[in-house]
């Protein structure tokens, strides 16, 4: 007899807000045209619901203080002697806002919403107010995607009102309207039901129907627990197919099984996935990092990211007679490095600058007496330093070399300042072209010199301990308490929450006597991956951060690449280059 499947029914507390206990405001409005700009609100017409029941109604013709065209008039019978009389939008705006809460927590929907969002928002913004924005649930998009052509002959809301049996039809007036939407509305959250769709998450996520082993293998997520953590998806054999992590494990789990999930790989991982391993973390800074490590351990086939950070690309100073710029894979030592570059592209850009700004050699030839300057093809092309026969003495050579070094490890001026004067001159010669060349050369020495120098900075302290105050409302803790953790040479070794009324002291001791032993090592990033030293950088420069113990200064250097980063945020949408004007 083949095995039977037993439906899961999970909690409605499982995967987020249910949507009996969400506050719906539905909205239409009627207007003197379809377009915000050049047009103005003449009727508002809302209904505010919540587990199937009606919370209050808001209706209110509007002055839209112009015209009424006729064949708005026509289609909507609201005409200038009607308006005329009526408050204008200045005057019914608060009254509104009010009667919604969007800011508290209500989801706006409507019927094509960005219509109706769109009026609403240039009102707002004419009259100074800060739109809500507000969770906005589009009745239009939601519609094609559960009633088919086969069942409807268009997706218009009277089409729709019609097809669910709304009592209210719509009649271009706005509570109208509003009455046929929530109609629909609740014809479609019907139709969501059999989707398992039971939150407003799921309901906002909502793209497709999920698949059949979603919905079957829904039952290995039912012992997860809700806290912060891992969660590894296994195979038949136990291999790790994903790594995620979350601050609410069995929340994010179960979101897998839903419709919400879209991402057509990550379907295709749960088909194969027999089993989900969730391991419990004390905060999520720890989450973070042990998702990192285990990702970089295991190495799961669908996590695209953090599988390789062994192959990371790196800059240095080879250890020779004469140095030159070598781009490697690993650190091995204490000379200067630059980087984790994210691509090998990146790397030969920095380099590229270095090389337009110190005279170093750019071959990987070994020099000898008996080798003349033209035997080297760079040379002769007058595109390399090299410091060949009868050119430099590896005293004077050295010169170049520390120059380079102070660069890449203290002070960017030097090669800020050649660069950025070669950028203008070819600007001013109309060489647009050649001079973005330049800059993004130098964009890329100074983001990777800036990621260097911070790793570097957090990697000579031996010990350092931190914390921040948090809300404990979720995993079982009411109160607010301390998030402490204690990191070595740049390395994550122990953390934990301190609940409200222990003692500091004995709270910490105990952390740093049971945290983990670190060694120092060599590069800016020895005893941890550089993503998990970021994790922790971000964590430490995070608002409320205390410093609680630390054995050695924890400084990055006055006039390091930091000190330019409106020469790299440019390419990060944080504005124009200030290079390009």
């Amino acid at each position: 007899m083949a095995d039977q499947q037993t439906a899961v029914q999970g909690t409605l507390d499982d995967l987020g807000t249910p949507l009996a206990q969400t506050t719906f405001v539905i909205v239409d409005l009627e207007t003197t045209g379809s377009r915000s700009e050049g047009a103005a609100i003449t009727e508002i017409g809302a209904v505010k619901i919540r587990g199937g029941e009606v919370l209050g109604e808001f209706a209110t013709l509007v002055n839209p203080e112009m015209p009424i065209p006729p064949f708005i008039t026509l289609l909507t019978g609201i005409t200038q002697a009607m308006v005329t009389p009526a408050p204008t939008i200045g005057a019914v705006l608060p009254a509104f806002l009010e009667f919604a809460a969007l800011d508290q927590g209500s989801v706006l929907v409507a019927h094509n919403a960005p219509f109706d969002v769109g009026f609403l928002k240039a009102a707002c913004a004419e009259h100074g107010r800060a739109w809500p924005a507000p969770p906005v649930v589009d009745t239009v998009p939601l519609a094609r995607r559960l009633v088919t052509r086969d069942e409807v002959a268009n997706h218009k809301l009277g089409t729709l009102a019609a097809f669910f049996g709304v009592a209210d039809q719509p009649t271009h007036r706005a509570l109208d309207d509003a009455r046929a939407t929530v109609g629909v509305l609740h014809g479609l959250l019907e139709r969501l039901g059999s989707f398992g769709v039971t939150t407003l998450e799921e309901l906002r996520g909502f793209r497709s129907a999920p698949t059949t082993a979603q919905r079957r293998k829904r039952r290995i997520a039912s012992d997860v627990p809700e806290s912060p953590g891992v969660y590894v998806f296994t195979d038949a054999k136990g291999d790790a197919l994903y790594i995620g992590k979350s601050t609410n494990l069995r929340r994010r789990v179960r979101s897998y099984f839903t419709a919400s999930e879209t991402r057509g790989r990550i379907r295709e991982m749960i088909a194969l996935a027999e089993g989900v391993t969730p391991i419990v973390c004390g905060t999520g800074l720890e989450a973070e990092v042990r998702e990192l490590r285990l990702i970089a351990e295991r190495k799961p086939p669908y996590n695209r990211r953090s599988r390789n950070p062994g192959r990371a690309s790196w800059l240095t100073l080879t250890r020779e007679a004469f140095p030159r710029l070598s781009i490697v894979r690993g650190v091995r030592d204490d000379a200067p490095y630059l980087g984790p570059f994210r691509s090998a592209r990146d790397a030969e850009l920095a380099r590229e600058a270095l090389h337009h700004v110190f005279p170093l050699r750019q071959c990987a030839h070994r020099f000898s007496p008996a080798r003349p300057v033209s035997a080297c093809i760079l040379a002769q092309l007058s595109r390399c330093g090299a410091p060949c026969e009868g050119r430099e003495s590896p005293e004077d050579y050295a010169v170049h070399v520390a120059a380079a070094h102070t660069a890449m490890t203290s002070d960017a001026s030097a090669v800020v300042e050649k660069i950025t004067a070669h950028i203008s001159e070819l600007s001013e010669q109309l060489r647009y072209e050649e001079a973005a060349a330049h800059r993004d050369r130098l964009a890329a020495f100074l983001t990777a010199a800036a990621r260097a120098q911070r790793l570097t900075a957090l990697a000579a302290v031996p010990h350092l301990v931190a914390a921040r105050p948090v809300d404990g409302g979720g995993a079982g803790r009411a109160e607010t308490g301390w998030e402490v953790h204690v990191v070595r040479y740049g390395r994550l070794a122990g953390g934990g929450i301190m609940p409200p009324g222990s003692d500091p002291h004995a709270f910490v001791a105990a952390l740093t006597e049971t945290a983990e032993s670190v060694f120092p090592g060599p590069g800016p990033a020895p005893r941890a991956d550089a993503a998990e030293m970021e994790c922790v950088l971000r964590w430490l420069g995070s608002p409320g951060i205390r410093l609680v113990e630390t054995q050695a200064a924890w400084t990055c250097p006055v006039n390091g690449a930091e000190k330019y980063r409106d020469l790299t945020d440019w390419g990060r949408d944080f504005g124009p280059s200030p290079l390009s004007r």
